[in-house]
């Protein structure tokens, strides 16, 4: 069989992941980031398909005489079109939960940082401020505790769980919002309005479906609590990215942190850029090395359950 790694370089930059694992199932070509063209080009050679946000489009399926199999190195599946994959018999297995600890590390490292003002102390110090102080305190940027203050949650799969149990012992209030609520006594489950009217602190977890395109709008910042701090690491398309800056320069929202835009790379005209109450991270929130090491291990049993007749973590 020959098959494709679509885009080599968002799993391993620097050699720190052996992905020649691969090898084991047949010829393997490695492509660093591969164009829609050049996909179009070869995808008649390949049997099998791995990628982790290379699209997948009809066009590319119509051209893939061969493909049986796309393989994702990511949870979700939004870059293939899967009722298409479906139609042509080409089965399509994610990586589901490998990065829950990951991304609800970083949902905390995001609130942390926040609360404990540790980016404008750090700054203050390098740049002489605690020289030039008498006392051995300095405080000149509000901190806060997370103890009772309100996080709501979008979206309760594994990662949204992950990050209400890391909430609940910080002595947080946890609400969520999910269109299917679970049995879990320790969370309170809401409407959308009430979420945003009532949390601090709002991390989306969803994944981008129609439902949930650009949810959060000017419409839905301005059913926030004022001053509230907003998150989202799931996918850039969840927000309309002017409203979104709109709600941060205007004072509605006290700041935010994202891990992902509508268009990745940034593009250069991104309206989000250089905005002061604002983090954002290039899409690495799911991306230490231990947790890639997970996803490889999982993409490699999805080949083999596969190949074996028994596919598991099919997404179609």
């Amino acid at each position: 069989m020959k098959i494709l790694i679509a885009d080599c370089s968002t799993l391993t930059q620097n050699n720190d992941l052996d992905i020649t694992v691969f090898q084991e199932y047949g010829d393997v070509v490695y492509n660093p980031n591969i164009s829609h063209d050049d996909l179009l080009a070869t995808a008649h050679e390949y049997d099998i398909i791995l990628c982790n946000k290379t699209i997948i489009d009809r066009e590319v399926i119509k051209k893939a005489k061969k493909l049986k199999y796309i393989g994702l190195f990511a949870t979700g599946y939004n870059n293939i079109d899967i009722d298409f994959a479906t139609k042509h018999g080409i089965t399509v297995c994610n990586a589901g939960s490998y990065s829950t600890s990951a991304v609800a590390q970083q949902v905390f490292a995001y609130i942390l940082n926040h609360y404990n003002a540790i980016n404008q102390y750090n700054t203050f110090v390098q740049n002489g401020g605690w020289q030039q102080t008498a006392t051995f305190s300095v405080l000149c940027f509000p901190t806060d505790e997370l103890k009772d203050k309100t996080i709501g949650i979008i979206g309760y799969g594994s990662i949204g769980k992950r990050v209400a149990e890391i909430a609940l012992s910080f002595e947080m209030n946890v609400l969520v919002y999910t269109r299917t609520p679970k049995d879990d006594a320790r969370v309170k489950f809401v409407s959308l309005d009430e979420l945003l009217a009532k949390s601090d602190i709002v991390t989306v977890h969803c994944p981008l479906n129609d439902q949930s395109r650009e949810m959060f709008n000017n419409e839905t910042f301005a059913k926030m609590k004022d001053n509230a701090y907003f998150i989202n690491t799931s996918r850039g398309g969840v927000v309309n990215e002017p409203d979104l800056a709109y709600a941060l320069k205007s004072g509605k929202l006290v700041g935010a942190a994202i891990d992902v835009l509508t268009q990745e790379p940034m593009s250069k005209t991104c309206v989000l850029k250089n905005i002061p109450n604002l983090v954002i991270t290039p899409h690495t929130a799911w991306a230490p090395l231990a947790t890639r090491q997970r996803l490889l291990g999982i993409v490699e049993d999805n080949i083999k359950a596969f190949l074996n007749g028994k596919p598991k973590n099919k997404v179609n």
